[in-house]
């Protein structure tokens, strides 16, 4: 039986020896509060306990708690889209887990049907989780990545990023380390016992010691005469990304809705190239703009829409909207695909300033720098294949519109003017519409006008 004297001066040495290991505790915390390793600490739960990355790493003693919100990773999300838009593709993320981000800097691009949506990092920190891979499909609202909120490590402080093959599976933990650590010690411990298997002696034979390969028959190498080789082929499989989905899918959908049919015209281009040819110099020098065809092909579609509204209506459920506006969407190709970027209140504007629109959209799209709002909402289409050598096409609606106009190559060709056989600079024009909404007449009515007034543009002035 210990004396009471005894006791208490035990007692006094082990509240010593814990206050020793508080002391121990908080100098650790204090000398690695600027290293990679506590930067990448969820949180301090005491100072006799410290979790770093989910592992539990114990310090001291747990006389009291301490909690930090520094250090809690910010959870990045995939954002809202279009109202029709709920998930797209996860196109790559621009850091890896353990490089540094910095506020409002690129950190993943998600691949829609429409556009390429960038996420942006709202937080200056250090990557410390990625959700997913590249191809996998992300909805609005799931979270991309996570990123500890910090500053940059300082130039030549010794810190280095983690290495993919040192980080544990969530599930892990330090034994997990230690067992593979002890796994591998025993695999090398037991190697030596793999040498005391008997080996085979290989010898390899003099070139006169080998014996002749003897060919069959079926060996023998097919004679040349009456004889073919068919030359290898290969075949290389890609998968569709969004954009030619959904191409695919709304081209079909129009075939399968719309009741389309298409007519045709030509137009002498004659008066339009020399009016080009006399102003173009100096509307460069004042504007910068190039004086193209496109700028008067859709001024003169949104003066022949005012005598046949419908071509530039639409059909929702059993209600026919008709519209005191034309949105048109002009088609442009790019690398992923075709892509319809709109000119908003094209009537409204003057040739020019469609000309600088339609410009402007044109170096966004070919620059993957569109946005949805650049994407929707038109009511009619044109599209110029002509740019690219065609001569005749049918174009296909751009559901839910009713029509869409195809431009093709200009071409010398001989025609009959005043009884006479000329050349002239003819383009074919072809109109796809719904049968629907657009009659017959409507639609050469309509083709008819703009026929008219690309032939003599002077008429623009008078509408």
């Amino acid at each position: 039986m210990l004396s009471r004297a005894t006791r208490t001066a035990a007692a006094k040495s082990l509240v010593k020896s814990k206050v020793a290991r508080n002391v121990m505790a908080a100098s650790f915390v204090k000398r690695h509060a600027s290293t990679s390793l506590f930067k990448q600490a969820n949180k301090v739960e005491s100072l006799g306990s410290i979790y770093l990355s989910g592992k539990k790493i114990s310090v001291a003693a747990n006389p009291f708690s301490i909690t930090s919100n520094r250090f809690k990773s910010t959870s990045i999300e995939v954002p809202p889209m279009a109202e029709s838009l709920t998930e797209g593709s996860l196109k790559e993320y621009t850091k890896n887990v353990g490089d540094f981000i910095k506020e409002d800097e690129l950190l993943a691009t998600i691949e829609t049907d429409k556009i390429d949506i960038e996420v942006n990092s709202p937080v200056s920190g250090t990557v410390t989780k990625l959700n997913f891979k590249p191809e996998d499909t992300v909805t609005v609202g799931e979270e991309l990545a996570q990123v500890e909120p910090g500053e940059a490590p300082a130039e030549g402080s010794g810190e280095s990023k983690p290495e993919p093959t040192e980080q544990a599976e969530p599930s892990q933990g330090v034994a997990a380390r230690e067992n593979s650590s002890e796994e591998t010690a025993s695999k090398k411990e037991a190697a030596p016992k793999k040498e005391a298997a008997p080996k085979k002696e290989v010898t390899e034979p003099k070139k006169a010691d080998q014996p002749k390969k003897t060919v069959s028959k079926a060996q023998e190498p097919p004679v040349a005469s009456n004889s073919f080789t068919p030359f290898p082929r290969t075949e290389t499989r890609v998968k569709m990304n969004r954009m030619r989905l959904r191409i695919a899918e709304r081209l079909k959908e129009s075939q399968n809705t719309a009741a389309s049919l298409t007519t045709f015209n030509e137009v002498d281009m004659s008066a339009l190239m020399e009016m080009r040819k006399l102003y173009k110099d100096e509307i460069i020098k004042k504007t910068g703009t190039k004086f193209g065809f496109m700028g008067l092909f859709s001024k003169a579609c949104t003066l022949a829409a005012k005598d046949i509204p419908a071509v530039n209506g639409a059909i929702e459920g059993d209600q026919i909207v008709y519209r005191d506006y034309t949105d048109i969407s002009v088609a442009v190709a790019t690398p992923k695909g075709l892509v319809t970027p709109v000119v908003r209140n094209a009537e409204s504007l003057s040739v020019l300033d469609i000309e600088n629109e339609i410009v402007r959209l044109s170096h966004k799209a070919r620059d993957g720098k569109l946005t949805l709002e650049d994407m929707t909402g038109g009511t009619f289409t044109i599209s110029n294949g002509g740019v690219f050598g065609s001569l005749y096409g049918t174009p296909i609606i751009n559901s839910p519109q009713t029509a869409v106009l195809g431009l093709h190559g200009v071409k010398e060709r001989p025609v009959t003017v005043n009884g006479q056989i000329v050349s002239r600079p003819m383009m074919y024009l072809a109109l796809t519409y719904d049968h629907r909404l657009l009659d017959g007449r409507e639609a050469v009515t309509f083709l008819k006008t703009v026929k008219e007034l690309i032939e003599d543009p002077r008429k623009m002035l008078l509408w």
